[in-house]
């Protein structure tokens, strides 16, 4: 078990960023860095033993800094879509930046995937942790209040990551945080991951417009495309709704307890893994607009559909829906989410 720091460069504004290398007993690598608290590499053995780097992401700041979509990060104020880049709030309507089609996505133009967290490591009794803590200043991205962030990722000696969250404010604000990392179980640059089974906990979805807004209704998945309540190739129906999957899902658990959300196998490396939260949704996005533009450590070109992100959420557009869970925090409450991401081989 371990912990190491390097400084990983800097920003445009010269604000230095730090990686952090965790490793448990088992030899399992997570990577993080302070710019976004991005996961940048996480390395879990096959069935026969060989490590693999499963996530999709680049070994230099530089590439992080030019844009991309957003490749590990944690998500916020806001994670996934606010209709207009609006919602109204104790009798006052908030305006948030437009950056995606005619919504707000993920927080806005400089949202948390694109801040410098404060890092400490702490090695522990579960396993390595690395707490990254964030200030957002009351009318950051157009977001009421001044608040406090903690993310923590652990990465535990029983081959899990565990991801907490927690936020205060001292104004009634919105809150939701996700992290937006892109799986492939095969190893990142392998090329599709249509092949991977996939079994989501949840019988309903939550239905969308044409700019990826919520309509509001609870749809059933049963006999759609979307029914992945029994392990399914993910391709398998991909083609039917075109570019792909990227829609959230309403989870069997709705009372805040830590259970299994989903689970993704694949079949060539024996590969699993498990995500369990406390959170009502997961959204399912199958890398559609990667277009092999960007290479990641392999080397190799990202094409569409050669990850999967399953991003434990409330609901997006909440605020603006009352029959969605809530999204507000109030002064004196304190914003608790927690995500574990189990791993084994079969």
């Amino acid at each position: 078990m371990s912990i190491k720091e390097r400084e990983f460069g800097h920003t445009d504004d010269g604000t230095p960023v730090e990686l952090y290398t965790l490793t448990n007993k088992r030899g399992i690598v997570a990577k993080i860095m302070t710019y976004g608290a991005i996961l940048t590499e996480l390395d879990v053995p096959d069935r026969h033993g060989n490590f693999a780097d499963i996530v999709l992401g680049f070994n230099n700041l530089d590439q992080y800094l030019k844009g991309h979509p957003f490749f590990g990060a944690i998500a916020g104020r806001y994670a996934n879509r606010i209709a207009k880049g609006q919602f109204s709030l104790d009798g006052e309507t908030y305006h948030l930046p437009i950056n995606n089609g005619p919504n707000s996505l993920h927080g806005g133009l400089k949202g948390f995937d694109k801040a410098v967290w404060k890092a400490e490591p702490v090695e522990g009794d579960d396993g390595p942790s690395l707490i990254l803590t964030l200030f957002s200043p009351d009318g950051d991205q157009g977001y009421p209040g001044n608040l406090h962030v903690t993310v923590t990722y652990t990465l535990s000696d029983d081959d899990s990551l565990k991801i907490d969250y927690t936020a205060t404010t001292d104004k009634d604000t919105v809150v939701n945080m996700t992290n937006h990392s892109y799986f492939n179980l095969a190893g990142e640059g392998s090329g599709s991951i249509n092949d991977h089974l996939l079994t989501i906990n949840a019988d309903q979805y939550t239905p969308v417009d044409a700019t990826q807004i919520p309509t509001g209704e609870l749809a059933d998945v049963k006999g759609t495309p979307f029914d992945f309540t029994k392990a399914t190739d993910i391709g398998l129906r991909i083609d039917m709704i075109p570019p792909g999957y990227d829609h959230n899902y309403v989870l069997y658990s709705q009372n805040g307890t830590l259970a299994i959300a989903a689970r993704v196998k694949d079949p060539k490396s024996g590969r699993v893994m498990e995500v369990w939260t406390t959170q009502p949704g997961v959204q399912l996005y199958t890398g559609n607009h990667l277009d092999g533009t960007l290479s990641g450590i392999s080397g190799r070109p990202y094409q569409k559909h050669d990850a999967l992100c399953l991003e434990t959420q409330h609901f997006p557009d909440s605020p603006n829906h009352s029959n969605f869970p809530t999204t507000e925090l109030k002064p004196g409450e304190k914003y608790h989410q927690e995500t574990v991401f189990k791993f084994r081989a079969e």
